[in-house]
């Protein structure tokens, strides 16, 4: 971990313990939007405006400047981040946590990132993708993977090929077979890919990635923090749509 990562993280211990009452409150009252997954998941029904993140009638002005305070400190914005899709400077940033055995995080990044590409070339949106790795061992070995392709700069070409290769249901198995074939597929270097693959700095980068998700009360992949703005699960793209115009339109 490099000494940037190390100040970041402790940046944001001291703010989870600031903010700690709030985010568990928001998560609490969020996580009822998200489904348990199906033989053939399908995204939550829309919720309203308010009920992405909602405050009480008696909320403390204080406390809600302090959490969109602390929702606009979580994007990284490093121009050299594979992990990142979009202008660095991009009025909205979309972060993403997810787990690639996860079928909710397979139907969005299959059906609703692609349509949000539109921002993201307009300059509007980046898009930054956080592990959290729920699922076990095998949740780690597709992350670390992952991380090798982005490597030779192929890490969403990689993720979306993966996505669509597992099946939308159960949180299934990652065969070395498969990895290997979509590598090949997307025209890597095979060799290159093995040798990064097995670096342990890709598994401690995926744990530490997963670890701050946990310090943030995270426990159900999808979850999304947009500007101000926390969504759980995978809703549908007009609620995404929503939330980055109304975000968009705070900078205009």
């Amino acid at each position: 971990m490099t000494e940037k990562q190390a100040s970041r993280m402790d940046a944001t211990k001291w703010l989870v313990v600031v903010m700690a009452a709030v985010i568990v409150l928001l998560l609490a009252l969020l996580s009822q939007q998200q489904a348990s997954p199906k033989a053939g998941p399908a995204p939550a029904p829309a919720p309203s405006a308010s009920a992405t993140t909602p405050a009480g009638p008696t909320a403390d002005p204080s406390e809600e400047a302090a959490r969109k305070d602390f929702l606009l400190s979580l994007p990284r914005r490093e121009a050299s981040d594979p992990l990142a899709l979009g202008a660095v400077d991009a009025p909205v940033v979309l972060t993403e946590w997810a787990d690639y055995r996860c079928p909710f995080c397979s139907v969005w990044a299959e059906e609703t990132l692609p349509q949000l590409q539109p921002l993201i070339d307009d300059g509007t949106l980046r898009v930054e993708f956080r592990d959290l790795a729920i699922f076990g061992d095998e949740s780690i070995k597709a992350a670390t993977a992952a991380r090798a392709a982005g490597e030779q700069g192929a890490y969403f070409a990689f993720q979306h090929a993966l996505f669509v290769a597992l099946p939308n249901q159960g949180h299934p198995d990652i065969p070395e077979d498969l990895v290997h074939g979509i590598v090949t597929d997307l025209g890597l270097d095979l060799d290159q890919f093995t040798t990064d693959w097995a670096d342990p700095a890709h598994a401690a980068a995926v744990q530490a990635d997963s670890l701050e998700a946990q310090q943030l009360g995270l426990t159900s992949t999808p979850a999304f923090v947009i500007g101000t703005e926390f969504l759980a699960g995978a809703q549908p793209l007009e609620v995404f749509q929503q939330v980055i115009a109304e975000q968009a339109a705070l900078h205009s």
